[in-house]
């Protein structure tokens, strides 16, 4: 592994993350970082596994 790049406008922040699963509704606190104004999820609300950063992923601050 090598670094490509370092980020330094990047916030690591911790949420409490909402998600639906199917009827049910659940929160928990999800590791997330904070890139040019979008929350990005670092890790999954449903079972806490790591993803990869990714923009695709961001969601609205409220």
């Amino acid at each position: 592994m090598k670094i490509l790049k370092v980020f330094d406008n990047v916030e690591l922040i911790l949420v409490d993350l909402e998600v639906n699963m199917g009827k049910e509704t659940r929160s928990a606190p999800t590791l997330c970082a904070r890139y040019d104004g979008k929350i990005i999820p670092l890790n999954s609300a449903h079972d806490g596994r790591p993803i990869l950063m990714n923009e695709a992923n961001a969601l609205e601050e409220n």
